[in-house]
């Protein structure tokens, strides 16, 4: 027997079993009913409220024939609604692009949120461990607008106070899985504000075809192949040098070739010289006849033309001294582009050492002199490592195609690349579901877009060939 305890915490006692703890009746704060009833009533208005603004389209086509059969009957509704219908169905057919982004997306947007993401909400937010429990209560991320596009959903989340960017992206793989897509990624509307992006399918799973040559010279931005929203992927190489890294297959020649070939109507105009180094003698080669004179396979070539180009770009930087300070194309001083095949064949394989530093000593004086005078790098290489390439962090454009290692990603896209959704260690090694696919991270935006180069084939190179050979000094 227990002997009686004094005090008002007798009655609040659960157990009193000698072997367990004293467990203790939380305390009750009686609500009086109508401050619930207030409170339900204010949450239900601002929902509806909530609703109507974020998917007026979606609220219109629910509530509208309730509306008319509640006020007139639901024959003089159906009489009234299918007039509608068939007109909306006949806009869908005759202009399907229009329909879809005034009224498909709108329409899937708000069955999404309902759906999935209302839905799983706060499991999912538990279960990962971005909600939290303090003090008896729960903390949950605010759910916000959904938008649809044609290949993915676009989430945005109000981050709870204290929480950080890396804490959403390091959970990217528990939300992927929590909401049924392949993968998220994370990016900074706003502070506080992120956008979770949700595939739902994948428009680059097909090869391209080459890209057409352009009908008038440019120096870019040049077309290369297609971003993952459908949209055209425009490569700049004027006033940036690019640096492209894959492993044996990724597709890195896509990349090259393509970009050749946008630029081929600018070299017969003058505008454009394009300088080739080939040291695996497998890829540039078979274009050989494009570039003229400033071809060089061997490594000592590969270092002569190098030495050139800086005595070009000195020259240039001479004469522009106190006259301007950006480089625009002339046939006098045209813009040079010098293309690295294979970069880490010239600045870590090479046995000579003089003609390791003599080249990688070149490279480094045009990738932090060269763009301001119109001599841009394009430099492609297998292993991204620092002591391959110690200067990977000199080009502002970054391309990262199929990699072996999640860490290398960061290595090409710099730290944070993969968390903000570059998976490029993930991409398929299949050709025609991989090659060719990459992300890019531009000088102007730390979040990476996943792209897709256009594939050109041997025919489409002795094609380019044939009728610009001739054109090249």
């Amino acid at each position: 027997m227990f002997k009686k305890m004094p005090g008002e915490e007798p009655h609040r006692i659960v157990s009193t079993t000698p072997d367990t703890a004293v467990v203790f009746r939380p305390a009750v704060l009686k609500t009086p009913a109508i401050v619930t009833l207030v409170i339900f009533g204010w949450r239900a208005i601002a929902s509806l409220v909530r609703s109507v603004w974020r998917h007026p389209v979606a609220v219109l086509v629910a509530a509208v024939p309730c509306v008319l059969s509640y006020l007139y009957g639901w024959r003089v509704a159906l009489l009234l609604v299918t007039p509608v219908l068939v007109g909306l169905v006949a806009w869908g057919v005759i202009d399907r692009a229009s329909f879809a982004q005034w009224i498909g997306w709108r329409l899937l947007a708000w069955w999404r949120l309902v759906w999935v993401y209302r839905r799983h909400w706060v499991p999912v937010m538990v279960v990962s461990g971005l909600g939290r429990h303090v003090q008896g209560r729960d903390y949950l991320p605010k759910l916000g607008k959904i938008t649809c596009t044609s290949w993915a959903d676009q989430v945005t989340v109000r981050m709870l106070n204290g929480q950080a960017v890396k804490d959403w992206a390091d959970r990217s793989d528990n939300l992927a899985h929590g909401f049924g897509a392949s993968s998220c990624r994370v990016s900074v509307l706003k502070g506080g504000r992120l956008r979770l992006t949700f595939p739902r399918c994948d428009p680059l799973a097909t090869p391209l075809p080459a890209v057409p040559i352009p009908e008038t010279p440019t120096v870019g931005p040049i077309k290369v192949g297609k971003q993952e929203d459908g949209q055209p992927w425009l490569l700049k190489v004027h006033s940036t040098h690019v640096l492209v890294a894959g492993a044996t297959g990724a597709g890195k020649g896509s990349i090259i070739w393509s970009t050749i070939r946008g630029l081929l109507p600018a070299v017969r105009a003058g505008l454009v010289e394009i300088w080739a180094l080939d040291p695996k003698l497998m890829e540039l080669s078979f274009g050989r006849a494009l570039f003229g004179a400033r071809y060089a396979a061997d490594p000592a070539g590969c270092a002569d033309l190098l030495d050139d180009a800086v005595k070009v770009m000195q020259a240039r930087a001479a004469r522009f001294a106190g006259h301007q300070r950006s480089h625009t194309p002339t046939v006098d001083d045209p813009f040079v582009l010098v293309l690295v095949d294979e970069v880490a064949f010239l600045t870590a394989y090479q046995s000579d050492k003089e003609l390791r530093r003599r080249i990688s000593a070149a490279l480094a004086t045009l990738t932090t002199q060269g763009r301001a005078v119109g001599v841009g790098v394009m430099a492609a290489l297998q292993d991204p490592r620092k002591e391959v390439m110690n200067i990977r962090n000199l080009f502002p454009d970054k391309i990262a195609l199929r990699l072996d290692e999640s860490e290398q990603v960061d290595m090409v896209l710099g730290d944070g690349a993969r968390d903000r959704g570059a998976l490029a260690d993930q991409i398929s090694p299949r050709p025609e579901l991989g090659a060719g696919v990459g992300y890019v991270r531009l000088e102007t935006s730390p979040d990476p877009i996943r792209v897709r180069a256009a594939y050109v084939s041997d025919d489409d190179i002795r094609d380019m060939v044939a009728e610009f050979a001739g054109e090249v000094a």
